[in-house]
């Protein structure tokens, strides 16, 4: 998600900054006109979990894209994606791997939702939050590298917490491809939104993203409350992210739409799938 690339067009950032002003002028009137277009925020003004509103956060998205070269890695169009799906379930809890120059349009998207990134880079989270204080981020190890995909594709099945039926994450060892070590904010919650850009999956020693990829699937089938869970992976041009994809995520089944090098799922919890599917041993 870092995107430490020349900047790009004006253009972008200025709609970027419009899109998020939009969203906050329907949240200054909703309580004047009943609708479905962006998530009601009576308490605008409330500080959230960081100490500031959502107001405050919003304000400085605006400021931030309308002045800064340097903006989102995803094209707008891609951004409108998760956008739509934002205005039809903000407040939610929105788990976002990577942490960049887009994150702060993210939380200010769900205000008094709960925005959390997960990043793989120590060092940059303390420089992203340096300039930006009032997001939520943590530093995630992972356990796998980008060379080591083909196998790890080919030998999960032999390890029965990695199978659909018992997978899960917190402190499962056994299973590679679970993130096993998260804060324990991120096991407590069930994620409504799950954005996938990151880590790092351009050089053979990467990271990948096959753990986030798993892991992702196994928080939206574990999942106990009502819903499906949205997922949205960017970067699909690439061949992990799409193997990865159609093995966990299913994309002969749960695909929702996409554009450019993104795709949308939309997962059901294991408990609304048929009987067939929740005994099988392979997720799609």
């Amino acid at each position: 998600m870092k995107n430490r690339f020349s900047a790009t067009p004006w253009i972008l950032g200025l709609a970027i900054a419009g899109l998020i002003a939009g969203s906050l002028m329907i949240s200054g009137y909703i309580g004047f006109v009943d609708s479905n277009l962006f998530c009601s925020i009576s308490g605008i003004r409330a500080p959230t979990i960081t100490g500031y509103s959502a107001a405050e956060i919003q304000l400085q998205s605006i400021i931030h894209y309308a002045t800064s070269k340097i903006v989102p890695q995803q094209s707008f169009d891609e951004i409108s994606i998760s956008f739509d799906v934002l205005k039809t379930r903000c407040p939610c809890n929105f788990l976002v791997f990577g942490l960049g120059h887009d994150s702060l349009m993210w939380a200010s998207l769900n205000p008094l939702g709960t925005t959390i990134f997960l990043e793989e880079d120590p060092k940059w989270v303390q420089t992203v939050l340096k300039d930006a204080p009032m997001l939520r981020a943590y530093h995630v190890q992972y356990r796998t590298q980008l060379q080591e995909a083909d196998r790890l594709l080919s030998t999960y099945k032999s390890e029965p917490y990695c199978s659909p039926s018992k997978a899960f994450l917190k402190g499962n060892e056994k299973c590679k491809l679970a993130l096993h070590n998260l804060p324990e904010e991120i096991y407590e919650k069930e994620w409504d939104l799950i954005m996938i850009d990151a880590p790092r999956g351009y050089f053979a020693e990467a990271p990948g993203r096959m753990a986030a990829i798993f892991s992702a699937a196994v928080m939206a089938r574990n999942r106990k409350g009502s819903g499906v869970t949205d997922v949205f992976l960017h970067d699909i041009d690439r061949k992990v992210e799409r193997t990865f994809a159609q093995e966990f995520l299913c994309k002969n089944k749960y695909y929702v739409n996409g554009v450019g090098r993104l795709w949308h799922f939309k997962i059901p919890p294991a408990a609304n799938m048929s009987s067939a599917d929740r005994i099988s041993d392979r997720f799609c």
